[in-house]
């Protein structure tokens, strides 16, 4: 048994027994580094240097995302799968000071990512170089650092020049938030606390609660180590305190345990965070302070029953994202984050795909807070490429680094149930005869990295070649078997994967354009060609019908999945490819087009009709939705589509007069009639038992007349980062949204905030993102409005040549 001296025992007996107090913590040991930064578009291989002079460069607030700002351009090295904008070769310079204070301490700085091949230099002195662009990393700045009034010249390169190095929109430069940490020579180590439930249940929940120790001095050092377990109350639950010793320049760790009795239980629909608090101490005196947010829940993957957690079965109905934010490009913001994520949750989705990349650490902190099942993806190539410039070329020399930094970075989040190893990795055709090579060697290689720093969730990889002789299931790893697309197949699952357990890693791949139909819509649709070669069998004008009847030819439409997914229990649940439409892979279309059709929501955040069939199935509010619009040609033959819920019928009307009722027979999960158009009125109402639940009315609308402005939020907080999405309809004179209108509106604003985009939601449309003015698609459009920083009101003007202007205030406060 290590035995310590008296004073050392003397001095844990103190801190066990001493409440803490919120109001006595330290500083904060991380800030925000974000301002004040300049960029320059090109190469300036002198900018390390202090005496460089930057004058000329612009000024940057971080995030940021050079390329979002360029021109569409169909002769990008991306192409279009890239999103047709440029990446290109820049540098990021910061001038800052350290107080005179921090002498003796650690400076650290830490990149939440930055795309791609960065390299940082303090002072001109280098600090190394990171390829992967998704990566989080940090960098210590101690040695090179000076204090007081002398300043001190951060450097950043950024080379996204060679291309094409990704399948979809990468954006690039410092594209999400970069912090600065200060902290004593004894502090809680990068990543060093990790944080698991291993036993739970509705009565207890046992936490175990593992703390790294970094000694920077020179000498051996013991330090005591005091965790705290707060609820959501703030309210002190538990506390344990250890001792450990860690030698000079030396790592120590120590491990907590806690019983939390009668546990509030983290899920989909309660997302309860507690917080673990945990304090270093030399001899009393408080060295640091460290909080890990966590959740404490319990799940399974059953190969006959599917998923359930707290011990209930659910489904996961999850979809695939890609990290862009629409307008604002890469560039990582909280709020854009969040308005996503509600979105999704409206709709009835509990899960996250991070496709295919290691996500922000942002998103996950919302799927904390908001409840969503996140599978958190790693690579989407190994050794064999996808594109020239890709990272198989740094695969050999960072993947290890790279995977061991996601699971340490991510691990404490109770978002996150599943581990991805790979996307449609080429190596899993790499078996021959019956024999493993490298898809089986890589795959078991990085499952063992992930155990090694967590085996509490399930490791997968999304196969698209889901077949029993697949080299990276024959590895033996994989915990749940992820099929992308093959919805034909789960029948046969349990024969050809005997005693496994399934998940649908990625699903659907239908194509839509939000408010364009074509006719008839009863007939399935499979896109003949794939993005990559000559298409000019669709329309002329780029669309796909919004109808669910149209898909990639390896994909299906929604409703085809679905009655699969709801067909068989083994099923634990499936990621939609995709929930929102993205920049880059504008299937199944070439240039002009830019941007993806795979969305349930359209780029701007405008949802498409297929979103109210996820929300009639998989929510408890009651639904009744038809469409299309009601502006045809006389006589016109429309097809009218139906999603309900808690309802036995719907009954539809054109001016008064019944067209028939309609009822989900079998597994149906619409309803239709087919009916010839008259300009007038299309009412539909619901019934349950005979009684009226819900009614729907669409007008025949008149010629544009107006602007009507609606903000998702009129208050905002004046920090310089938070947003207001102001959603813009062409209106008639009636207040009918005009489905054919492509008015060009132009924005203004005055007061404490500024436009940080306008979008559409047009997969075509060439405008730039960075425009003060946006045509109307189907009679929509959007403004994201930004806080400048400053309090005070935010007055949107909208105006378009013919139509009534309108104005609509923002405050921030």
């Amino acid at each position: 048994m290590k035995k310590f001296p008296l004073f050392v025992v003397l001095a844990a007996f103190f801190l066990l027994n001493t409440s803490y107090s919120r109001g006595q913590s330290m500083p904060e040991r991380q800030v925000g580094f974000n301002s004040e930064w300049k960029f320059y578009l090109g190469d300036a291989p002198d900018a390390p240097q202090k005496d460089f002079n930057d004058s000329g460069w612009r000024a940057v607030q971080l995030p940021h995302d050079w390329s979002i700002a360029l021109p569409f351009d169909s002769t990008s090295p991306t192409g279009t799968g890239g999103g047709a904008l440029r990446g290109g070769l820049g540098w990021y310079r910061k001038i800052f000071s350290v107080p005179a204070a921090s002498r003796g301490k650690q400076v650290f700085i830490d990149f939440d990512g930055v795309y791609c091949n960065s390299e940082v230099f303090i002072n001109g002195h280098s600090l190394g170089l990171r390829p992967n662009g998704f990566i989080s990393f940090q960098y210590d700045l101690t040695p090179y650092l000076n204090y007081g009034k002398a300043v001190n010249v951060i450097a950043v390169k950024v080379d996204n020049s060679q291309q094409p190095n990704s399948r979809w929109y990468s954006g690039s430069g410092i594209y999400r938030n970069v912090w600065l940490e200060t902290l004593n020579p004894v502090h809680i180590d990068h990543w060093g606390v990790s944080v698991t439930t291993p036993v739970v249940d509705e009565q207890s929940a046992r936490v175990v609660l593992t703390a790294k120790a970094a000694n920077s001095g020179d000498e051996t050092t013991n330090i005591t180590v005091k965790t705290t377990v707060y609820d959501e109350m703030r309210k002190a639950l538990r506390s344990v305190t250890t001792i450990i010793r860690a030698g000079g320049k030396a790592v120590a760790s120590t491990q907590q345990e806690f019983t939390i009795a009668l546990p509030r239980l983290w899920s989909v629909d309660h997302p309860y965070l507690y917080n673990a608090v945990t304090q270093l101490f030399v001899g009393t005196k408080l060295a640091d302070e460290y909080s890990t947010r966590f959740g404490i829940r319990y799940f399974d993957f059953d190969a006959a029953t599917g998923f359930s957690l707290n011990g209930k079965r659910m489904k996961i109905i999850g979809v695939c994202d890609h990290h862009d934010l629409g307008c604002l490009g890469a560039a990582v913001n909280r709020r854009a984050l969040e308005r996503q994520l509600e979105i999704l949750k409206r709709m009835g989705c509990n899960g996250i795909r991070t496709s295919h990349n290691p996500p922000a650490p942002e998103l996950l902190e919302l799927c904390d807070r908001m409840g969503f099942i996140v599978m958190d993806e790693a690579f989407d190539m190994w050794k064999k490429p996808k594109n020239k410039f890709d990272y198989h070329l740094n695969w050999d020399a960072w993947h290890r680094r790279d995977m061991e930094d996601q699971v340490l970075r991510d691990r404490n989040h109770p978002s996150v149930f599943i581990w991805s190893i790979g996307n449609e990795i080429p190596e899993q055709w790499s078996g021959k005869d019956g024999m493993d090579t490298s898809g089986s060697v890589i795959a078991r290689e990085l499952a063992a990295i992930v155990r090694s720093l967590d085996s509490s969730r399930p490791i997968t990889a999304a196969l698209n070649d889901p077949r029993p002789a697949n080299a990276i299931y024959k590895s033996g790893v994989l915990d749940l078997v992820g099929f992308n697309y093959h919805h034909q197949d789960y029948q046969s699952f349990p024969v050809k994967f005997p005693g496994q357990k399934f998940i649908a890693t990625e699903t659907v791949s239908a194509l839509m354009t939000r408010g364009h139909y074509d006719m008839p819509s009863d007939s399935i649709r499979r896109w003949p060609e794939r993005w990559d070669k000559p298409f000019d069998k669709g329309n002329p004008d780029l669309t796909c019908s919004a109808y669910d009847n149209c898909s990639a030819p390896w994909g299906s439409t929604h409703e085809e999945t679905l009655k699969e997914l709801m067909k068989y229990d083994l099923a634990s649940g499936m990621f939609i490819w995709t929930g929102f439409d993205y920049l880059g892979e504008p299937t199944p279309y070439p240039w002009p087009a830019r941007s993806s059709y795979f969305g349930i929501v359209d780029l701007a955040g405008f949802p498409k009709d297929v979103y109210y069939l996820y929300q009639s199935l998989f929510t408890a509010k009651p639904v009744l939705y038809i469409f299309p619009h009601w502006n045809w040609s006389a006589g016109e033959t429309v097809d009218v589509w139906g999603y309900y819920n808690q309802a036995d019928e719907v009954e539809l009307f054109l001016n008064g007069q019944s067209l028939g009722k309609r009822n989900k027979d079998n597994d149906a999960m619409h309803v239709m009639w087919r009916v010839k158009f008259a300009p007038g009125t299309l009412k539909a109402v619901s019934r349950k038992n005979g009684k009226t639940v819900l009614e729907k009315v669409i007008q025949t609308a008149g010629l544009p007349s107006g602007i009507q402005l609606t903000a998702d939020r009129n208050h905002i907080h004046p920090d310089g980062t938070d947003l207001s999405f102001v959603s813009v309809k062409i209106i008639d004179g009636a207040g009918n949204l005009v489905p054919y209108a492509a008015d060009e509106v132009t924005f203004s604003v005055k007061g404490k905030g500024f436009i940080a985009g306008t979008d559409n939601g047009n997969p075509t449309s060439m405008e730039s993102f960075q425009s003060l003015s946006r045509k109307a698609f189907n009679g929509l459009c959007l403004a994201v409005i930004q806080s400048n920083g400053l309090a005070g009101d935010i007055v949107v003007s909208a105006s378009a040549p013919g139509l009534k202007p309108a104005v609509l205030t923002i405050t921030a406060r």
